[in-house]
């Protein structure tokens, strides 16, 4: 008697696989390597859980960096939240590729870091991943006059970022950002089998809005929120030739420079590379180039307030 084998509902291939039955097979982004301290940037790393205000049944893991640059114990650095790629449906912090790529961020920038593991669709479908980051960060201002529940935070990350964190975030990096959005732009129609797995993606993790135009896919949809209100003083947008979403990238920088915000917002592109490039070599010549970018981005002077 042959045995069936069970039915696919959804696949993105080596990435995820639904089955019609609701168990869900993860292909890529699923090895863990624990914390420690590095022995060759001196980066220390710890694993830590947040309980979330929104809902107290959710509780949300990530990861700490402390760099080894510390001039003294009571030395304040800027700090980083950092929200991992994966299309809102695979990876973590815990990845080699993750844990390795912001221990180097973390060294070469000299910052402290936070990781976050947010929940991930199909089990968690959007909005649960934003809510996850609200709530990171509401826990992240909460160390605020060193009065938070993380001894790294009090001591070593900086006042003036996180009184800044009571108005809003000081800056915003975007590392190959997933925008997407219903009509095609630019060259996104020259890779069709790109472009229909992007298609298929925001419906798959965000079920219950699956226009492609909803604004947290398509921030410059029409009668999306104005970007002039974006909370932040400064943005770094980053973007690889090859990528399918090279095009969006270089809108959403175009849209939020004539929006009316009063920030300072720039674009670096990597030429001959595709998404995500970086993660696969960090050692490599443009890797190196746009981690030090970042690092320049995130010790940079804040523009005067207007």
């Amino acid at each position: 008697m042959e045995s069936s084998k069970p039915e696919i509902a959804h696949e993105f291939p080596f990435m995820i696989r639904v089955y019609k039955d609701g168990h869900v097979e993860r292909l890529m982004g699923t090895d863990f390597v624990p914390t420690s301290t590095d022995a060759i940037t001196g980066v220390t790393s710890k694993d830590i859980t947040i309980l979330s205000k929104s809902n107290t049944s959710n509780s949300i893991s990530a990861r700490l960096y402390l760099p080894t640059k510390l001039t003294n114990q009571n030395q304040k650095l800027p700090l980083l939240v950092y929200f991992h790629g994966g299309s809102f449906c695979v990876n973590s912090p815990f990845t080699s590729k993750y844990h390795n790529y912001v221990n180097t961020l973390v060294s070469e920038s000299n910052v402290v870091a936070i990781s976050v593991n947010y929940r991930k669709a199909p089990e968690h479908p959007i909005p649960d991943a934003y809510e996850d980051a609200w709530d990171v960060l509401q826990w992240v201002v909460s160390h605020c006059n060193n009065g938070g529940p993380e001894a790294w935070l009090n001591e070593h990350a900086g006042e003036a970022q996180f009184n800044g964190l009571k108005m809003g975030l000081l800056g915003v990096a975007l590392v190959h950002p997933y925008f997407w959005g219903s009509v095609p732009i630019g060259s996104e129609a020259q890779d069709p089998s790109g472009k229909a797995s992007l298609d298929r993606l925001w419906p798959f993790v965000c079920p219950s809005a699956p226009d492609n135009d909803d604004p947290r896919a398509n921030p410059v949809a029409e009668g999306a929120p104005s970007l002039a209100q974006l909370g932040c003083r400064r943005v770094l947008v980053c973007v690889a030739e090859k990528d399918v979403l090279r095009d969006r990238g270089w809108l959403y920088y175009e849209a939020l420079g004539r929006s009316g915000w009063m920030g300072v917002v720039e674009i670096e592109e990597t030429e001959g590379e595709d998404h995500v490039f970086h993660l696969n070599d960090l050692k490599c010549e443009k890797a190196r180039d746009l981690i030090k970018g970042l690092a320049a981005f995130f010790n940079r002077d804040m523009p005067p307030m207007i």
